[in-house]
C-alpha cells in the first residue's frame, strides 16, 4: 500500500552531509558514526506526512512509498535547512562574551544559536545559519508502518515536539496526560505543549478534549528516632 498525504507512519531514518552521519533514529547507525546518545531513544518517530513533521525534502519523499523498503533521498539546500544567508553572519564586539571567544564556540543570543568562524581583533564574526544551511543532504529511510490507535498517535506527536513521552489513556473522546512532577520546569515541554494540543486537536478528530493532569503527592518524613534515656 503506497503513502499518502496525510497518512500517519512510523518513520526511521538516517541522514548524512558529505557522506557523515548528522542525524538518525537508528541505534547502531549513531554509534557507527561516534555520535550516540545515551538520553536518547533510537527509535522510529510518529509524523504525519505532509505537516512539516520533518524536513520539506525529506517530508515530499514520503508520498508514494511503501511500507517496509528502503529508499534513499538526495535533498536541496532550499528543501532542507535553507540557503546559507550572509545576513545572518554578523560581527559581535569580543567584551559582549562571558569568555574570550574562540574559533568553533557555540553561543546563544535571545532565541538564536550562532557559531564563531573568526576573531579580528576586538570583533568576533558570528554565523547564525543553521550548522546545515546550505547543504545538501541524503536521507535513507523506511516507513515501519501506518499508525491508528489515537493514543499511539498522541504520544507520537508528544515526543516529536516535546523530545518526551507521557503516561496517557484515552477514552470517550478525552485524552487524558498524566504530567511528571517538575515538568514545568522543562523549557522544552514548556515552549511545545501548545503546539502538541494544536497538533492533536487539528490531526486527531476523535479527541474532543484534552486533560493536563498534575499529582503531587505528600512528601515522607523521616521517621523519628526514639529520644536516648540517660542512665544513672
Amino acid at each position: 500500500m503506497a503513502i499518502n498525504e496525510g497518512d500517519i507512519i512510523r518513520l526511521n531514518y538516517t541522514g548524512r552531509v558529505e557522506g557523515e552521519i548528522f542525524d538518525t533514529t537508528i541505534g547502531t547507525d549513531a554509534e557507527e558514526a561516534g555520535i550516540k546518545n545515551p538520553q536518547k531513544d533510537y527509535e522510529a518517530i510518529v509524523v504525519r506526512v505532509g505537516s512539516n513533521h520533518v524536513i520539506p525534502g525529506l517530508d515530499e519523499a514520503l508520498v508514494g512509498k511503501e511500507i517496509g523498503q528502503q529508499y534513499e533521498v538526495e535533498v536541496p539546500e532550499e528543501k532542507g535547512f535553507g540557503p546559507h544567508d550572509m545576513k545572518l553572519v554578523e560581527s559581535v564586539n569580543t567584551n559582549q562574551f562571558r569568555e574570550k571567544p574562540k574559533f568553533g564556540m557555540r553561543i546563544q543570543s535571545g532565541d538564536r544559536e550562532g557559531v564563531v568562524v573568526n576573531v579580528l581583533g576586538k570583533k568576533a564574526v558570528v554565523d547564525f545559519n543553521h550548522p546545515l544551511a546550505g547543504k545538501t543532504l541524503t536521507y535513507t529511510f523506511t516507513i515501519e508502518g501506518m499508525v491508528e490507535a489515537v493514543e499511539e498517535k498522541a504520544q507520537g506527536f508528544i515526543k516529536l515536539f516535546s523530545g518526551r513521552k507521557m503516561d496517557l489513556s484515552f477514552a470517550e473522546g478525552t485524552l487524558t496526560l498524566n504530567l511528571p512532577a517538575g515538568i514545568n520546569y522543562d523549557k522544552r515541554w514548556v515552549m511545545a505543549r501548545g503546539i502538541v494540543v494544536h497538533q492533536i486537536f487539528e490531526y486527531i478528530p476523535e479527541v474532543k478534549d484534552i486533560v493536563f493532569v498534575e499529582t503531587f503527592k505528600r512528601p515522607e518524613m523521616p521517621a523519628e528516632e526514639p529520644a536516648e534515656v540517660k542512665e544513672e
